[in-house]
């Protein structure tokens, strides 16, 4: 009797980049699975329309702040992108090449190209960082402040100054992924 009477729900619909953006957190162990379901999260975040002024993550009392705040919102969205695809690539990523992995090289090859496969989606969401950044750093913004989003502020002038450059740090795993691939390329499965 008390399973069949209907139990109210305290529910929503999701339907807005901050409220998908809430979704998107930090675990202190970092399992792929963790990890996909904040790509997911944010990749969803990327899609959505933004709430009203409002709702928003700062407080905003003009136009010109509202669009430096979009700016800077789909900035740091594409940032925790990169960061989580660079997550999910170390998983994968191999090190190092030793002799004693040469019976299991296919498993090792495969693993480094899904770990190239998440460099390659991080970097092209390093050059939408980019763009965002430096819309968000056009000279009639200079003297617009956010503070309750200073630390994205932050990190678009890192972009703007080279200080915060994830396509160096790409670009370097990538040529370590394939130094390692060489070396397993180059291994024979049955010396071993």
């Amino acid at each position: 009797m008390l399973l069949s009477a209907p139990i109210p729900l305290n529910a929503y619909y999701v339907t807005y980049k901050e409220q998908y953006f809430r979704l998107f957190h930090l675990h202190y162990n970092r399992y792929p699975d963790d990890t996909m379901e904040n790509i997911y999260w944010l990749e969803q975040t990327m899609k959505a329309d933004f709430a009203n002024p409002l709702y928003a993550l700062a407080l905003i009392e003009n136009e010109t702040q509202w669009e430096k705040y979009r700016y800077l919102f789909n900035m740091h969205v594409n940032l925790k992108l990169i960061e989580q695809y660079l997550f999910l690539g170390n998983k994968w990523n191999k090190r190092n090449a030793y002799f004693y992995n040469a019976p299991w090289k296919g498993q090792n090859l495969e693993s480094l190209q899904t770990a190239e496969t998440c460099f390659r989606a991080a970097l092209s969401y390093w050059k939408a960082a980019g763009e965002w950044a430096e819309k968000a750093q056009a000279r009639r913004f200079r003297f617009v402040n956010l503070p309750k989003v200073q630390f994205w502020e932050d990190e678009a002038l890192r972009i703007e100054t080279g200080e915060l450059n994830y396509e160096k740090t790409i670009n370097r795993e990538l040529a370590l992924l394939q130094k390692v691939r060489e070396k397993f390329q180059s291994m024979d499965e049955h010396t071993y």
